[in-house]
């Protein structure tokens, strides 16, 4: 058997012409075949033993966060790069962060800040593609963003989906957030309703009474007779098979009492819920813990609002940084308190930076060369700070982090073998990660 990856040889057995040579020449050394082979068995044994799964939380910023606002704030800088916010000290020695991020800065033994950003893109849509799937946007091929990547390789289990999005703040002009060439199969479960509102809940897992059960067994066997037809028509068509086993799994989802009680906020006790805020990324946090602890392998946690070009310092003081601080905070503080932060990686980051320069109308455009994310728990290293930038915010200056080496270090974390390799749509070969490589500070 010839491997096209390895370029090696083997019989049926699985020992290559190489080992098999090798093996004639271990009684030299005392060691016989049955006893090669014993070790070999043992040594495989070890490499069957189960690992930790570590699971994912991603907390996307849609927009563009200002790293001179957040975690890489310039207080010695002119005033019209440092903006109007004064910092504040962190859990870590001589590490400020901005003031109006309290609850955050001690909370930072629990993540690392990687202030090493390099975004390489300034531009919205293209970035949601490149700052989730770890490749640059293609025309030709839609590239699978990470819960994309983990729904196929791990797969349904437990009545649980696999991936789950929270809102809808995604750009997807350029095929942000998708399964792109995986197929539809593997795109997120989506929860585009606010779980902050009174009213909250998730539609299509909300079957009530006996009637809208048998309403929607009455559309599921309709549907089956559509999908017979078209598979009649199209045997071979792609989007076709994958429709199949995505209603397929959807059908025994939605009637799943484990998916319904996973997206039941009234579980939770009122403090805990106000802990995380009672706005909609704060329930969105609370809802993602929910999730992971239910069994769902990654969860996207989408904010919209941080596109600031107007009246920048105003909305991050008055709405977007108190939400972020509680909810981020407290997601962090809940994850280790359960015990789950060792095997839940927590990722923020969104579209790219912003500028260092303040404009005439109070806000800080798109910046590509810097910016600011933040990983910690799931075996990633806490409590670090990677890179830097410049005295002005303006570029990396010592070791930089682009979005290929984010995506590197999130599969790393998960598991997940960069090298994997699958076949797109027009049978050709994709490297999952061809590019980055994983942030040695934090592995």
């Amino acid at each position: 058997m010839f491997d096209l990856i390895t370029g090696k040889s083997s019989d049926c057995s699985g020992v290559s012409r190489r080992e098999f040579l090798r093996i004639g020449g271990l009684t030299a050394l005392g060691l016989s075949l049955p006893g090669f082979l014993r070790l070999q068995h043992l040594a495989a044994a070890q490499d069957e033993a189960p690992k930790k799964i570590v699971r994912c939380i991603l907390l996307w910023m849609q927009g563009g966060p200002s790293h001179h606002d957040t975690f890489d704030p310039k207080p010695d800088a002119p005033a019209e790069i440092r903006g109007e916010f004064s910092t504040i000290p962190t859990t870590l020695p001589g590490v400020r962060i901005a003031e109006h991020l309290p609850l955050l800065a001690r909370q930072t033994d629990k993540l690392s800040i990687i202030r090493g950003h390099d975004p390489k893109n300034g531009s919205h849509g293209t970035a949601d593609h490149l700052m989730m799937s770890g490749h640059k946007f293609n025309p030709a091929m839609a590239f699978p963003c990470y819960g994309s990547v983990v729904a196929k390789e791990r797969g349904y289990a437990n009545g649980m989906f696999p991936f789950v999005q929270l809102g809808r703040n995604i750009d997807r002009r350029f095929n942000g957030g998708v399964a792109g060439f995986l197929g539809d199969q593997y795109n997120a479960f989506e929860v585009g309703e606010d779980p902050s509102a009174a009213s909250f809940r998730v539609r299509d897992l909300s079957i009530g009474s006996p009637g809208e059960r048998t309403r929607l067994e009455r559309r599921y066997a309709m549907l089956n007779e559509v999908d017979r037809y078209q598979k009649a028509v199209e045997e071979n068509a792609q989007a076709v098979k994958a429709r199949d086993i995505f209603y397929e799994k959807a059908h025994a989802l939605i009637t799943s009492p484990a998916a319904k009680r996973a997206f039941d906020l009234d579980q939770e006790p009122d403090r805990l819920r106000d802990t995380y805020g009672r706005n909609s990324l704060g329930q969105s946090c609370l809802l993602a813990r929910r999730l992971i602890d239910a069994g769902v392998h990654f969860v996207t946690v989408t904010g919209g609002g941080w596109d600031t070009h107007q009246n920048h310092f105003k909305s991050l003081k008055d709405r977007l940084l108190p939400r972020l601080d509680r909810g981020y905070s407290a997601l962090l503080q809940d994850l280790h308190e359960r015990g789950l932060l060792d095997e839940t990686l927590v990722v923020w980051f969104g579209d790219f930076g912003r500028t260092p320069k303040i404009n005439p109308s109070a806000g800080r455009d798109h910046w590509a060369s810097a910016g600011v994310a933040c990983m910690g728990g799931g075996g990633i290293k806490r409590g670090e700070v990677v890179g830097a930038t410049n005295a002005l915010g303006e570029v990396v200056i010592d070791n930089p982090v682009s979005p290929q080496d984010l995506a590197a270090t999130i599969y790393h974390a998960l598991g997940i073998p960069l090298h994997t390799w699958y076949r797109a749509q027009d049978g050709r070969p994709i490297e999952l990660v061809p590019e980055g490589k994983p942030v040695r500070q934090l592995i």
